[in-house]
């Protein structure tokens, strides 16, 4: 009695996981058992398999039909199962050829006709089996995806009878060509649509150009979410590795459309009401969260206050370390998460905190109750804070246009090079994610910029981690200016950023 063999892939985060799906067809009661931790996608696979052959005009043998998925001892989820466990079954049968099956690894998910529907995890599956010297068996829409993992033979097929009549020499499967990346120039809001607030704007840069995370405070209507919206454009186009690490994530969460890489940072804003697994990760199966999908990217927390507290304080050690492990009784999950924080919060509840004709009856009172919802340590991690005042009704009428989008990215990408030239390929991708000796290497400030920095630092009373930071921000600043040594002026203007949400901090911490 013999067993038919096909390979497949569980995940872990990102991680592609092999999985062996061996089927054997014994004498006894007729039943078709699927064994090795299914969960109930998994275990639905038996009627969608059922059903598809006999689209074809096969039905099981009235034998005892048993499908191990193994190691049996990690937990196999989700419907891509479908494909790899159809094919087992007929090569089982002796309708499809043992040999050549197991030099291909499959999934996709089976609808009732026979026809291979899309999956989550596409381009992670391709990327392992090309390191295992495997081929790929995919549905049709995903082949593009496939066809990123370099060289490996991808069949790309749209049914069940396409792919048994490839394996019997009928038919021919076009092998798949990646897309080609999408790189159109920004078509998004400009930045000179911003009439005024040149400090806001300017801080703006500095964050784009170190990927450092900045904190916006102003009453309603100011323009934070306005200033927000035009990040994305200024960001540089991410480098190959980046762009499949993100494609990555996004196939795993089902998000990478036509199978083209993500080449532009994403950018996410979820809605204050999205919960700490909307967040960080989590659910019934893991998933990836916003902090991931936002991965090398943006993340917008718009109305920072009115997120739920815990699934704010989740966010501090994926800020920190650049991933985010999702822990279960029978395993741990890690995704990376590396992402640029922007947040925008009003003053108070009421929003117009300092403005005495239209402040509340309980200020300040109230500006302390609201910002008592974020944690020190939490804005601790605040690169840059700063004020978004309101530009009057007739200023903004007289305003000047300002720099558009295309001249202040251009800035910013000249930053970028300099970070990419002076870290290297193996370094930080950014100013921000410099740390230890790679930060004290690099920073080559001149003597009259320490004494600053430290003299700040012990007067300011930051804490080691806002001293790096600042550190950070006035290397981000020099790399604008050209400079090659970071100067007096770059700290000074780096402190001046700091300096608020240093002492926002130490007044939320006084309650």
């Amino acid at each position: 009695m013999t067993i038919a063999r096909l390979a497949s892939f569980a995940f872990s985060g990102i991680e592609p996981v092999p999985v062996e799906v061996q089927v054997q067809i014994a004498p006894g009661l007729p039943a078709f058992l699927v064994v090795g931790l299914p969960d109930k996608a998994v275990g639905e696979s038996r009627e969608r398999v059922r059903a598809a052959l006999a689209g074809l005009g096969l039905s099981l043998p009235p034998k005892r039909v048993l499908v191990n998925l193994a190691p049996a001892d990690i937990a196999k989820e989700g419907s891509h199962f479908d494909l790899p466990i159809a094919l087992a079954v007929l090569a089982a049968m002796d309708v499809l050829p043992r040999e050549e099956l197991a030099g291909y690894a499959a999934l996709g998910e089976l609808s009732l006709d026979g026809a291979i529907n899309p999956v989550a995890g596409v381009l992670p599956a391709a990327l392992g089996a090309s390191a295992r010297d495997l081929g790929l068996i995919c549905p049709a829409a995903q082949g593009g995806e496939a066809a990123w993992a370099g060289r490996i033979e991808v069949l790309a097929a749209p049914d069940l009878l396409a792919l048994m009549n490839h394996f019997r020499g009928t038919q021919v499967l076009t092998p798949p060509e990646p897309p080609a990346p999408e790189s159109r120039p920004w078509s998004g809001p400009c930045l000179s649509e911003v009439k005024g607030q040149e400090s806001a704007k300017r801080a703006l840069e500095v964050a784009a150009a170190g990927g450092h995370n900045l904190l916006m405070v102003g009453p309603p209507g100011a323009g934070k979410s306005m200033l927000a919206a035009r990040l994305p454009g200024l960001l540089p186009d991410l480098t190959p590795s980046e762009a499949l690490e993100v494609s990555m994530i996004h196939s795993i969460a089902g998000l990478l459309r036509d199978g083209r890489l993500v080449v532009r940072p994403p950018f996410r804003d979820p809605h204050h009401s999205a919960s700490q697994a909307a967040l960080n990760g989590g659910g019934a199966r893991a998933r990836p969260g916003e902090i991931s999908l936002a991965h090398n990217g943006v993340l917008f927390l718009d109305e920072w206050p009115e997120f739920p507290r815990p699934a704010l304080e989740a966010l501090r050690q994926p800020m920190e370390t650049g991933r985010t492990t999702i822990s279960r009784a029978n395993a741990h999950v890690t995704y990376p998460a590396r992402f640029q924080c922007i947040a925008a919060m009003n003053p108070c509840r009421c929003g117009y905190l300092g403005d005495a004709p239209r402040e509340c009856g309980r200020a300040p009172r109230c500006g302390e109750d609201y910002q008592m919802r974020l944690s020190g340590p939490l804005i601790d991690r605040m690169d840059l804070a700063i004020e978004v005042t309101p530009v009057p009704p007739a200023d903004l009428a007289r305003a000047p246009t300002g720099e558009t989008t295309e001249i202040v990215a251009a800035r910013i990408r000249a930053a970028r090079d300099r970070q990419r030239a002076r870290y290297g390929a193996e370094g930080p991708r950014c100013n921000a994610a410099a740390e230890g000796l790679a930060l004290e290497r690099t920073l080559a400030a001149d003597g009259p910029a320490r004494a600053l920095a430290e003299q700040a630092a012990e007067r300011l009373r930051l804490s080691a981690r806002g001293y790096t930071r600042t550190l950070r921000v006035a290397r981000t600043i020099a790399d604008l200016a050209g400079s090659a040594a970071v100067q007096r002026l770059h700290v000074a203007e780096a402190l001046a950023f700091r300096h608020r949400g240093a002492a926002r901090s130490q007044a939320v911490l006084a309650g």
